[in-house]
C-alpha cells in the first residue's frame, strides 16, 4: 500500500513548529535541534521512499520497542534511550505515534523554559477575574 501523502513532511513540519527548533544537516542528514541538541533525526534530506527517523525517549522507549519497526538507535545512542523507527517505501507509517515521540524527546532534550512554552501554547492560560469581595462582607471601620 503506497502512502498518500509524504509523511516525512509532516513529521519535519511538527518538529520544526516546537519552540525553539531549527533545521540541521550534520553528518549529512536532516535533523532538527533545540538548543543546540538533536532532538530528532529524520534522514537524509531529498530521501525517496524509505523512511527513518531516530528520536530520544526516555518515557516511552520501553514500549516503542516493543514495536515491530523499531531498534534501539546505533552509535550507542540507544543506551541513552534512542529509538529508531524505519518504515519501507510501501508502508504507512503511523504519524500520530511519531509525533507523540518527537514531542517527548523534544521535552527530554530542551531547555526548561522551552518546555513551558511548548505547554502555554498547548494549553493557554486563561486570566482568572480579580476575585472581589461582595458588597455585604466588607469590613467597615468603626
Amino acid at each position: 500500500m503506497a502512502r498518500p501523502a509524504d509523511p516525512s513532511a509532516k513529521l519535519r513540519a511538527f518538529a520544526l513548529k516546537m519552540p525553539g527548533a531549527h533545521e540541521d544537516f550534520p553528518w549529512g542528514e536532516r535533523v532538527a535541534k533545540v538548543g543546540g541538541k538533536v532532538f530528532v533525526f529524520l534522514g537524509k534530506p531529498g530521501g525517496k521512499g524509505a523512511l527513518s527517523l531516530a528520536m530520544k525517549l526516555p518515557v516511552s522507549n520501553g514500549d516503542a520497542l516493543d514495536l515491530p519497526f523499531t531498534a534501539p538507535t546505533g552509535y550507542g545512542l540507544g543506551k541513552s534511550g534512542w529509538v529508531t523507527a524505519a518504515f519501507k517505501p510501501d508502508e504507512e507509517p503511523p504519524v500520530e505515534i511519531l509525533t507523540a515521540w518527537i514531542e517527548e524527546s523534544y521535552r527530554a532534550v530542551a531547555p526548561k523554559k522551552l518546555v513551558a512554552e511548548l505547554d502555554e501554547r498547548a494549553a493557554p492560560r486563561t486570566r482568572k477575574p480579580a476575585a472581589r469581595t461582595p458588597a455585604g462582607n466588607r469590613k467597615t471601620r468603626q
